[in-house]
Order: structure tokens, then sequence, then C-alpha cells
């Protein structure tokens, strides 16, 4: 699953501070790692046979709606998503042929993986449930924030945007769903030290093994990397990491400590780091709007 500088690194991980209760559980979890034994959260079908079919150069929107309508819910909502503020024009969307071709394929293939997504982040116990709403709420708040930025301070594409807000923190999906199966006993802060430490590298092969763009597949294991600094255009790592950082604004974070001025990608974005500016301001409805896409 991993390459070997890749196990190399989570190695170096494992030698890190931490409480005897995080140090147990994260080594346990490197190990299944290693050994490729740890089980890797699967696309759900619809996702997967969408992607496949826009795929083919000759794919078109009547017969990709037909991939996607049997499931009625999943029809609906993208109806809406085509319907929505952020996207409608002045007439409306009535089916999904319709939406598809306002949408265009590659929007809709992105938007069907981040709506069918949603089912994965469900749990039995209560507390791991709990834990993958809270991952998959802010999730969906950083994808919407990364939809906007692109938008306005990038060339990149706002679909993409927001599959990688999406994906950003995949990788702690299949460790709590490992904490789950192992009937581990973890107080929230071990569980927090072993989530922060190893989710980014679990993150970025899951989206290798998924065969996404290369263009998303760093944005995992490189968005909490503050001091990243690569010459050229700003890409999704940039946008999910200024997206990411601005999530936590008004909140009691460790980030709102850190020195955004210092962020390269802030300066790549052409972003000044005093996001409580006038121009921010204008930007949180539409914020708002692209959130609301995926919920």
């Amino acid at each position: 699953m991993l390459s070997e500088a890749d196990e190399e690194a989570l190695t170096l991980l494992e030698k890190k501070p931490m409480s005897a209760l995080a140090h147990a559980l994260a080594t346990d979890i490197i190990n299944t790692i290693k050994k490729d034994r740890l089980v890797l959260p699967t696309l759900p079908e619809v996702a997967l046979k969408v992607r496949e079919a826009a795929e083919d150069p000759d794919v078109c929107a009547a017969s990709l709606s037909k991939v996607v309508e049997n499931d009625t819910a999943l029809t609906a909502r993208i109806i809406k998503v085509a319907n929505s503020p952020l996207l409608r024009t002045n007439s409306a969307v009535e089916d999904l042929k319709m939406a598809i071709n306002r949408l265009g394929i590659t929007f809709t293939a992105n938007l069907i993986t981040g709506l069918a997504m949603e089912q994965m982040f469900q749990a039995t116990s209560d507390k791991v449930d709990n834990i993958m709403r809270e991952v998959w709420s802010h999730s969906t708040e950083v994808a919407g924030i990364s939809h906007v930025l692109c938008r306005h301070y990038t060339k990149l594409k706002p679909d993409q945007a927001t599959l990688a807000g999406l994906v950003h923190e995949i990788g702690i999906l299949p460790i709590l769903t490992y904490v789950e199966s192992h009937d581990s006993q973890l107080d929230d802060d071990a569980l927090d030290e072993v989530i922060k430490l190893i989710h980014p590298k679990i993150g970025s092969a899951i989206l290798k093994h998924w065969d996404f763009p290369e263009e998303l597949i760093d944005v995992p294991s490189q968005y909490l990397n503050f001091k990243r600094n690569i010459e050229g255009k700003p890409d999704y790592v940039d946008v999910v990491m200024v997206a990411n950082l601005q999530s936590h604004l008004n909140k009691e974070h460790p980030y709102n400590d850190l020195d955004w001025s210092s962020i390269p990608a802030f300066q790549k974005l052409g972003l000044d780091a005093d996001v409580d500016s006038q121009e921010s301001q204008d930007l949180s409805q539409e914020m708002a709007d692209a959130m609301n896409l995926l919920k």
C-alpha cells in the first residue's frame, strides 16, 4: 500500500513523543500498514461507475445520466445542486440530464464522488460514529471554502478543489475503523494524537489506491506542511491548506496561534493573511452556498 519512503516516514513518526496509550495504538496501526493489512475504504459503487464512465471521451450527459438515474436520492441531490444559488442561471433544471449538461461531466463525476463518500463516514459504535460525522462535517466546510478560494484566486478547477477538500482527512477513516474493529479503549486525547500523527500518509495512500488524479494525491499528506513552498502557480495543496486554516477562524484552535503571514500558500494565492478583511467577509455567503452543495 505504501512506498518504501512512506514506510520509513511512518517509522520516524512512530518514534515521536506521545502518551503510552497513543504510542501503543500508533505502533499497532503502523505495523498493520507495513504488512499491507490495513483495510482501506472503498468508494461506493455508484461513484466508481460514474468515474469510470466519465473517463470515456465519448461520454455525454444522456449516457452518464443512465449510470446515475436508478439512485433516486442521488439524482435529486444533483438536480438540487444544479439549481443552487452558486450555480443556477435564469432557467431551472428539471431533470438529471439537464443538470449534468449544466454542471459538465467532470464536475458531475467529482460531485457524485463527494456526495457518495458521505455514506462511508458511519460507524456502529456511538463514539466512533460521532467522530466520523465531525470529520465529514469539517471536510465539507473545507471543501466549500476551497471551492470559493479556487474560483477567486486561482485558475484551478473549483470542482477539483471541492473534492480535494472533501478527501483531505480521508486517512482518518481507516484509523477509526481499525479502532472500532479492535475494540480499542482510548481516551479522546490519545486517539487525537494517533490521528494527527499518521492520517496524512494514509490519506495519500488511499487516493493512490482509488486512482485519483496526481494533482490531488499529495493533498492529505501535505496540507499541514505549512513550510511547503513549491515554485510556480498555486496548486490544490495550497488551496486546501489555506481553506483548512480559515475553517478554524473564530474557534479555539492551535492553528490560530500560527503566523499565517509566514505561510507561503497565502502568498501563492495572493491572499492577505489577515482573513478578517472586508474582502473575506464579502465571500462568506458564497462559501456558505458552496458548503450547502454537499449537505
